[in-house]
């Protein structure tokens, strides 16, 4: 592989990449469940856009979690379950939706922190 894709594409832990591609694994097969009960079926187009936010999706978690790690810091929060459970699976949804435009800003951070190492 070449040495910049390697630096950034596999700039993430083996563990960490496929939990977080098991849960974008999960928004596809949900996706594509509920087109393949519509009269039309599953638009290619759809399915391609919904691949590749599947690959991307780890990298955009981990945009989201860095971020929201700087912000709250080493803070405790005691909250409702089940409102926290939403909020897990509302944040998923939008990293999972906007894969395609978050993911490149992982996937620098990780060539550059990558590079120096």
């Amino acid at each position: 592989m070449h040495p910049a894709l390697q630096k950034s594409f596999g700039g993430l832990t083996r563990p960490y990449y496929l939990r977080q591609f098991f849960f974008g694994l999960l928004f596809v097969a949900f996706f594509m469940f509920m087109a393949s009960r519509s009269a039309s079926g599953v638009p290619f187009g759809a399915a391609v856009v919904m691949t590749l936010n599947a690959l991307l999706y780890p990298y955009a978690r981990f945009v989201y979690e860095s971020v929201v790690g700087f912000i709250m810091g080493n803070n405790v929060f005691f909250v409702n379950a089940f409102a926290m459970l939403f909020v897990k699976l509302l944040t998923m949804g939008l990293c999972f939706a906007f894969a395609v435009f978050i993911a490149p800003i992982g996937l620098l951070y990780l060539y550059m922190r990558n590079s120096r190492q």
